[in-house]
């Protein structure tokens, strides 16, 4: 069928394939196709042709309280789309086993506090191995936050359920041979390397170095209200704070302004999480850091980042201001990343230049 509209400069047609049309007691009525939806307004209407592109939306036949449609839905947003084709071909998977377990609950199930032994049940039938049931976690929790950001949910019941894969990375940190593998890689894009350059400067988690936006750099730090809380029972959120050294200035000059976030993909857009997560893969993979026994993650640029203000000479306390923890959390993030060298090396020092004072008070 073809109707006609008015742009604001031309007339413009466009064809809407499977249009039925049923006329009855001298009227005419339209019909997303046979047998589906009616479509509301009258042709050559912005209401008819929006009210068409919704009735072709893949979940707009299933009810909105069902969690199923909201699978559907996700697997319409741009989130799902902008995954790379392989992680969207095992997520679509995961998609499928998840409708099929809560599908026709009530999508409000998943705001009730005592459903997550629900959840954990579920996963648990791969607790056998570990890091598949934290992936079914995974994709389970992003749809869960796609229907928190569309409102019909309060929270993500996920973000309290444990993961069950722990990996001890105490001695992971970036070397500089690392970083040169990454930064002179050719098929890593300028995108990457930026946000890799970003992340090594700021210490910033993922959730905040991706929405971390202009407006958030001053003459002397980049700083941003974290995504996480300051503790499990508090919504209150802490501040990251990466003071304006010469390097992180000159990457924010370099760095185009595309949009309102710092950091944006290929296309100019402010990258998703997900969307980021892919591309990074795929960036490591290329710089050959995922072979030869090298297991680096993004995350371990924050510990890379602890280690170089350590390095510096900052104290526990100004390390937490830094990157926005407790100073409990940060004698447990220096335990737990910073090279147990490090500590010995700083220990040795200060209580050799202690010696030495005393030597000099002596004399």
């Amino acid at each position: 069928m073809n109707w006609k509209g008015t742009g604001p400069n031309e007339m413009v047609w466009v064809m809407l394939k499977g249009v039925h049309t049923v006329k009855s007691k001298g009227r005419v009525y339209y019909y997303a196709w046979r047998g589906g939806p009616p479509l509301e307004g009258e042709p050559g209407t912005q209401v008819f042709l929006d009210s068409y592109t919704a009735a072709k939306s893949p979940a707009s036949h299933l009810d909105r309280k069902r969690f199923e449609a909201w699978i559907a839905l996700y697997r319409d947003s741009d989130d799902f789309k902008d995954l790379a084709p392989s992680t969207k071909e095992i997520w679509s998977k995961w998609l499928d086993r998840i409708r099929d377990e809560f599908g026709k609950l009530s999508v409000k199930q998943f705001d009730r506090p005592k459903f997550r032994v629900d959840i954990r049940k579920w996963r648990n039938k791969w607790k056998s191995t570990p890091r598949t049931a934290d992936y079914a976690k995974q994709v389970l929790s992003r749809v869960l936050t796609f229907i928190v950001a569309e409102g019909e949910l309060a929270w993500n019941i996920c973000n309290d359920i444990e993961n069950l894969y722990t990996v001890d990375r105490s001695e992971i940190i970036w070397e500089e041979h690392h970083w040169s593998m990454l930064m002179n890689c050719d098929k890593v894009s300028d995108e990457i390397k930026w946000a890799a350059r970003l992340f090594r400067r700021t210490g910033f988690r993922l959730s905040d170095g991706i929405k971390v936006s202009w407006v958030h750099a001053s003459e002397f730090a980049l700083e941003i209200k974290t995504q996480k809380s300051s503790g499990k029972l508090s919504k209150r959120k802490r501040t990251a704070t990466a003071p304006m050294v010469h390097d992180l200035r000159a990457l924010l000059d370099e760095i185009p302004k595309r949009a309102t976030t710092i950091l944006t993909n290929s296309r100019g857009r402010p990258w998703t999480a997900d969307g980021f997560g892919s591309s990074w893969w795929k960036a490591m993979k290329d710089a050959g850091l995922h072979a030869q026994g090298i297991d680096l993650h993004l995350h371990d640029l924050r510990g890379t980042y602890a280690t170089d203000l350590f390095r510096a000479g900052f104290a526990v306390r100004e390390i937490a201001v830094t990157l926005g923890w407790t100073e409990e959390r940060v004698e447990r993030l220096l335990d737990r990343y910073v090279k147990r060298d490090e500590i010995l090396r700083d220990r040795i020092r200060r209580i050799e230049a202690l010696d030495s004072l005393k030597r000099q008070n002596a004399g």
